[in-house]
């Protein structure tokens, strides 16, 4: 018995992929959508942000054989105006999510399906886990495992099954992202939590994470692409907290009021005439990162080797991954920090309230 046979209902669904610059990507995420057992899928719209690669012709190739493949412009170029574009085209009665980049378990469809429909949820989606190509891939696949780099966050959790306020990409009722207005377009990295907490707002608890519904994500793969996207990162969740003052997680308030805190203690300590000792303490935070690194890395061995290691090269050792994961876990702190500052001077300061 396949997995599609154990639904018992079989809403059309629509989904939808954001893209720019996905040739490396996009025909395979399609194909394997295509591939699906579930037997009610309407269309796949394929947003393009104004591509200068060849994702354009790839994706009008594929619709030439298939019809169901539709391609969308999106001269905005940004997801939530994608995404936005492809619901008020959408016929399917359920829209799911899709990146163009990510790789998805082959019942992932049909999972994302089941799971809607015998939870109940308005959206419903799985853990964001994590593949390496490169060594600073993998020092940020690693990181990710700790409170440090997941700040507790529950669609992190490989594991966990139950409501949450956000989960990864996202499958929803079509009904549900129109009623609501579809995605914020002014907060354009953090538009998925954004509506999600607007889900919860007005329908309680509805956002479901299952640990069947599979998909794998490629992180950035230089030290500075990181710290750019947790930049962004803090920017965004500035805005969402914003919008959701009292429901927002505050997970997402942490490392800004940690390292704030910290960075006035620092120049008290500079500033007067007395030892506040911030040396000491500067050198202690140091050695509980240094010891986070090196726990995760040990304990997370074997699952890097079998799962998250995906390049041709060889394995990275400890050594390399313990250094990358320090590093990854440092600039994913001091870069939320900074687009959360860089956001709220923005907003506070010179009255800019979107992004």
């Amino acid at each position: 018995m396949t997995h599609s046979d154990e639904i018992t209902s079989f809403p059309s669904v629509t989904i939808g992929i954001p893209v720019l610059n996905e040739e490396a990507h996009i025909e395979r995420v399609v194909s394997g959508f295509l591939s699906s057992e579930y037997p009610n899928l309407l269309e796949i719209l394929i947003a393009d942000g104004g591509s200068t690669d060849k994702t354009r012709e790839i994706v009008l190739e594929l619709a030439s054989n298939d019809p169901r493949i539709k391609l969308i412009e999106n001269p905005d170029k940004y997801q939530s105006f994608a995404l936005n574009r492809m619901i008020s085209l959408a016929e399917g009665e359920v829209f799911l999510r899709a990146d163009g980049h990510c790789v998805y378990s082959s019942d992932y469809l049909e999972q994302c399906i089941d799971t809607l429909i015998k939870t109940g949820a308005r959206n419903v989606g799985g853990a964001q886990r994590y593949m390496a190509k490169n060594r600073v891939q993998a020092g940020v696949s690693l990181a990710t495992r700790s409170f440090l780099g997941n700040g507790g966050a529950k669609y992190m959790l490989e594991d966990y099954e139950g409501y949450a306020d956000t989960v990864f990409l996202g499958c929803f009722w079509t009904e549900d992202l129109k009623k609501l207005g579809g995605f914020n377009t002014e907060n354009i990295t953090n538009q998925d939590s954004e509506f999600n907490l607007r889900l919860v707002e007005n329908f309680g608890e509805s956002v479901f994470i299952s640990p069947k519904i599979k998909s794998w994500y490629y992180p950035r793969d230089t030290f500075f692409k990181l710290f750019k996207q947790y930049f962004r990162y803090g920017r965004g969740r500035f805005l969402t907290r914003l919008l959701h003052p009292k429901t927002g997680p505050i997970r997402g308030l942490i490392p800004f009021i940690f390292i704030l805190l910290f960075s006035i203690y620092l120049a008290l300590d500079l500033g007067l005439n007395v030892n506040l000792y911030s040396l000491e303490i500067t050198i202690l935070l140091l050695i509980i990162l240094v010891i986070e690194s090196s726990v995760l890395t040990i304990k997370k061995s074997k699952l890097f080797k079998g799962e998250i290691w995906r390049g041709e090269a060889k394995t990275p050792g400890m050594i390399s991954n313990f250094i990358t994961v320090f590093i990854s876990l440092l600039l994913m702190q001091l870069g939320h920090f900074s687009g959360f500052l860089y956001q709220s001077i923005k907003n506070k300061i010179f009255n800019h309230s979107g992004w």
